[in-house]
């Protein structure tokens, strides 16, 4: 295993990077539901447990909660260190916080770990009602799922109504579907590098990353996470190909090249610079995350279909009643600006498609904080009601 991923002073996990029972909470906070969640695709799935952190305090009012939807990769750990819990400091750090643009003095932001995730909450790595892991018998999810999954969530924190809901990808998806299945409980909207239904050619790339972790001979069908060794090799490879999506082609060229790794030859079993690239976000992801949820999150993610038994996507954008911001990334080519045209153009309260300008392709609408900064400043008022002031605490910030 070590051939194929980096070398690292964190040891290779055995089956699974994702959080497991018995490690340090970190700023995790669990919400479990106390009913079993129906489920689109037929049956319910029992024991429904969300992993959440928030930063800020909710205002009496409740008018100031802000959801962030994390994508395909990402977690609950939307800001702050890298600390016993987190493996990595949070994905949209320069966003949230105090006097920034998500400012944690004002807005009661909250995010979830997606429903089949592997960083807390219930998943293919979580007991089932047997008390055994899941494995490959954790159910088919779709988007809805994982938002009624969430609105419990809302529910619980005594939220009525979110000033604005966020996300990028497949936090975009399960953005987008909070608007058109709650537009009651959705004021604002933010909709970064998504689309209102996953396309043919996005289906094909997530296919082959699927056949990468099943072709591996530790994917036992799913059933793998008390055996020992994981299908770390098939997640790795994974891995490797989506990275290569989501970046921009000029990007690699002008970072990269056709040059060697330091001293190594690619004539002799060396590396080129782009390969080292690769291996590094490899062994970056199967140190923190399941090959299971990556399945069932990818195929989530491909069920994406806003329209679907609802008329159609124009029925189904109708519904959307919240001020909202549609932005493409420029340099996409995994969700190019054109899906974001279109999904503008069937949302009546859109202000047309807006586009990132930046060479980093998909992964600009995480890189290019100034602008997605810019974008949630038009979305949420300048001076919302702040909390009362016996409340205002920032326990949930970052430590000085």
């Amino acid at each position: 295993m070590n051939s194929v991923l980096t070398s690292s002073q964190v040891p290779l996990p055995s089956a699974s990077g994702g959080w497991q029972e018995g490690d340090p909470p970190g700023r995790r906070r669990w919400h479990l539901r106390a009913d079993a969640l129906p489920l689109e695709a037929g049956g319910e799935l029992p024991g429904v447990r969300l992993a959440f952190e928030t930063w800020g305090q909710l205002a009496p009012d409740r008018s100031n909660a802000v959801l962030v939807l994390h994508a395909l990769t990402g977690d609950s750990h939307a800001a702050g260190y890298a600390e016993p819990g987190h493996p990595t400091a949070g994905w949209w750090d320069a966003l949230i916080g105090p006097g920034r643009a998500l400012d944690t003095d004002r807005w009661f932001v909250v995010a979830p770990n997606v429903l089949g995730g592997c960083q807390g909450s219930t998943g293919p790595s979580s007991s089932g009602p047997t008390g055994r892991r899941w494995g490959g018998a954790f159910p088919f999810l779709t988007q809805r799922d994982q938002v009624a999954a969430e609105a419990g969530l809302t529910d619980a924190l005594g939220i009525d109504r979110w000033a604005l809901v966020v996300g990028g990808s497949m936090g975009g998806m399960r953005a987008l579907e909070w608007a058109v299945s709650h537009p009651e409980r959705t004021d604002a909207l933010l909709l970064l590098a998504t689309a209102a239904a996953a396309s043919a050619e996005q289906i094909a790339w997530a296919n082959l990353q699927l056949h990468a972790i099943r072709s591996d001979p530790n994917w036992r069908d799913g059933n793998y996470h008390d055996t020992g060794r994981g299908p770390l090799t098939g997640l790795g490879l994974a891995r490797r190909l989506a990275h290569v999506t989501y970046r921009s082609e000029p990007e690699l060229q002008v970072r990269f090249g056709r040059f060697p790794q330091d001293t190594e030859d690619p004539w002799h079993g060396g590396r080129y610079q782009v390969e080292s690239y690769l291996d590094h976000h490899a062994a970056k992801l199967v140190r923190r995350f399941d090959a299971g949820s990556y399945v069932v999150l990818s195929e989530a993610m491909n069920s994406h279909d806003v329209g679907r038994g609802r008329g159609g996507l124009r029925a189904a954008l109708s519904r959307v009643t919240a001020r909202t911001l549609v932005v493409g990334v420029d340099s996409d080519r995994l969700y190019p600006p054109s899906q974001q045209a279109d999904l503008a153009a069937g949302i009546t309260t859109s202000d047309g498609p807006r586009v990132i300008e930046s060479p980093h392709g998909h992964d600009g609408f995480l890189i290019e904080v100034d602008q997605v900064a810019a974008l949630v400043d038009e979305l949420l008022p300048t001076h919302p009601p702040p909390p009362a002031p016996e409340l205002r605490h920032h326990s949930h910030d970052r430590r000085p």
